[in-house]
């Protein structure tokens, strides 16, 4: 299957859908997940065309690792989350929705959302853009 330019995120990517971007560089673009799965969940995406994680140029991959890694972080701390879980899905089989590579950043508070450690669900109820917006802010503010 080629890559799909119509696909939400590659229209993110254009400007063609607006997002509550949290970071951007040369290499990536995370923004706040609008159905999140708990407080602060952000997608973080490459800025090429990349399907999954095997389509991923390699000379992407470690800028785009590093990005995931800095706005994880940041999530955590403005959040006060005690631990992150970093889900990636590759095919439909796997979960994925949209075929555009990209990385959940899903806070946890395991024994306040009475999930293992090792689960997390992928999506929410929708979420305020006011509330996503603040939140986003708090975001910006540590990431270093």
């Amino acid at each position: 299957m080629a890559y799909d330019t119509s696909n939400v995120f590659a229209k993110m990517l254009r400007g063609e859908i607006p997002c509550i971007k949290v970071y951007e560089d040369a290499h990536a673009l995370a923004f706040l997940d609008i159905n999140p799965a708990s407080k602060g969940h952000t997608l973080v995406i490459p800025k090429v065309e990349a399907q999954d994680l095997f389509d991923l140029p390699a000379s992407s991959a470690g800028p785009f690792l590093l990005a995931t890694q800095k706005v994880a972080r940041a999530v955590k701390e403005a959040v006060g989350a005690p631990g992150i879980h970093v889900s990636q899905h590759n095919g439909a089989a796997a979960g994925q929705s949209v075929f555009h590579v990209h990385f959940h950043i899903i806070p946890r508070w395991p024994a306040a959302d009475g999930m293992r450690t090792s689960s997390a669900p992928i999506h929410g109820t929708r979420a305020n853009d006011a509330e996503l917006e603040a939140l986003a802010e708090i975001i910006r503010a540590k990431i270093k």
